[in-house]
């Protein structure tokens, strides 16, 4: 795996559109400024950190300003990664929530400038001893991040190993918001969801997503689109999805947010998570030999 820097650009570095900084804690990052947006991802966890399409003036993704950079924590904000597993873990061996390979470095595999001006950044992780330890199989991770007006993130799980198995997972993304009072989530209406605070009891959602308390669901049956509505920075973001039939949407409140130490008290306000997930009834099997894929993209309208 290269992560020195100067090698990361001789390989794969694009000129004026694409380059590799060490600013972070030793942590390396992907730059992106094209014609579209400027976007950031850490090879950290394989995590895109920042998207701002030119044309506007908030970034579309949060990012804690208490953000830890640091070898087996992940970074609070922007789209983490959790896979093979979503949530708590189960399995009474202490393993950590939301999986293992958002406290992982990932290697760059290709970038590319594409014929319209986008840029493309793949990233990749496999099976190590650790990760056999807590979850024995063998597998590939592919991380593809498209950068444009839209920001594409497609994650390819494929199972290289002789037997069959079973993951949940989510692109866990954090979006950048005026104030948690001035939004609306449409798309949902008529859908029921698991809700975490009520012991993952199911209810029906009526009309939009609002929130005026702590809020942690699990929508079962989600339709491809759903929009975040800002009307403090008077945005809509569609968020669409594939490979996924579950949306989880997440706010901690005032209530939790004490609990997050990677997190300022008062910023519970300024983000809401909106989730493509394969969870609860959701789970996916991949058979050996065979891939998975899931997908979100994001644009402002």
């Amino acid at each position: 795996m290269i992560q020195n820097t100067v090698e990361l650009n001789q390989q794969f570095g694009i000129k004026d559109q694409l380059q590799f900084n060490q600013e972070v804690e030793g942590f390396v990052m992907v730059d992106i400024s094209n014609q579209f947006a400027n976007a950031r991802i850490s090879t950290y966890a394989g995590q895109v950190i920042s998207f701002q399409p030119r044309h506007t003036e908030e970034d579309v993704l949060f990012l804690s300003d208490k953000a830890l950079y640091q070898d087996g924590k992940a970074i609070r904000g922007g789209a983490p990664i959790c896979w093979p597993w979503f949530g708590d873990d189960t399995s009474g061996f202490g393993r950590p929530s939301h999986g293992f390979v958002r406290n992982q470095p990932w290697s760059i595999l290709a970038t590319q400038s594409l014929e319209d001006g986008r840029s493309s950044v793949t990233l990749g992780l496999t099976e190590t001893d650790s990760s056999l330890a807590v979850w024995p199989y063998q597998f590939e991770l592919e991380l593809e991040v498209i950068v444009g007006t839209e920001l594409e993130i497609k994650l390819t799980t494929k199972n290289t190993g002789r037997n069959a198995f079973v993951i949940s997972q989510a692109l866990h993304t954090y979006f950048n918001i005026s104030d948690v009072s001035n939004i609306a989530i449409s798309g949902l209406d008529s859908k029921n969801y698991l809700d975490k605070l009520e012991g993952f009891k199911e209810k029906p959602q009526r009309g939009d997503v609002t929130f005026t308390e702590e809020t942690d669901r699990v929508y079962q049956q989600a339709p491809e689109s759903v929009w975040l509505k800002d009307k403090g920075f008077n945005r809509t973001i569609n968020i669409k999805s594939s490979g996924s039939n579950t949306t989880v949407i997440w706010n901690p409140w005032s209530t939790s947010v004490t609990k997050i130490t990677d997190l300022d008290e008062s910023k519970y306000r300024n983000f809401v998570c909106i989730e493509t997930a394969n969870a609860a009834d959701d789970i996916v099997t991949i058979q050996a030999k065979n891939e998975h894929v899931i997908s979100a993209i994001y644009e402002i309208i």
